[in-house]
């Protein structure tokens, strides 16, 4: 579990940010790095196709490089929640790469199993909070893999409170933002 908890609170602040600054003005973004509210790192946008954007910043540690992108679709469409948003991020210096995570915006049921769905190949993910996560490493580059390859991807998960929701993501610009922070982070496919 270690292999993303210890930074989990600062790519959470930064993920919102980043995904704000990205629905409301993708063109901004490309010139004005996000701001965000609490003090930290200071953030790189590297790029991005389609709804993908890539970051890289410096902490401790060393360097994480991550790209995020939205669904194109989330049901129930009238469910109240943050702005859902996949994940995968990379620090090299702790020999960490293509962590898979899911910010579903609203508690996730405790003990529920989210279902992530590559062009119809499905991944189980364990939940913790309101994010989904892979179980292992392995898994990790496995789904990166398959989203690289693939179309779309769906998530299905199980709220605290409310309906099951589903959130669409379209893959089309994934594997070039994916490529972006590869190369920041030094990572070989």
């Amino acid at each position: 579990m270690t292999r993303f908890w210890s930074s989990r609170a600062c790519l959470v602040v930064l993920l919102a940010s980043a995904l704000g600054a990205h629905t409301q003005a993708a063109e901004k973004a490309e010139t004005h790095p996000p701001k965000h509210a609490t003090a930290g790192p200071a953030v790189q946008r590297l790029g991005g196709s389609g709804t993908w954007s890539a970051y890289s910043y410096h902490q401790k540690p060393g360097r994480v490089c991550y790209l995020a992108g939205g669904p194109q679709k989330s049901e129930p469409a009238k469910f109240k929640r943050k702005l859902p948003a996949a994940m995968v991020t990379h620090r090299p210096e702790e020999n960490v790469a293509n962590v898979v995570s899911f910010a579903e915006g609203t508690p996730l049921k405790e003990g529920s199993d989210a279902v992530l769905s590559v062009d119809g190949v499905n991944f189980d993910l364990f939940t913790k909070g309101d994010t989904a996560w892979s179980r292992t490493s392995e898994l990790d580059k496995t789904i990166v893999e398959a989203m690289a390859k693939g179309r779309q991807a769906v998530l299905k998960a199980t709220p605290q409170k409310g309906p099951p929701t589903t959130d669409i993501y379209s893959l089309s610009g994934f594997t070039q933002t994916l490529t972006l922070i590869d190369k920041a982070c030094g990572i070989k496919r």
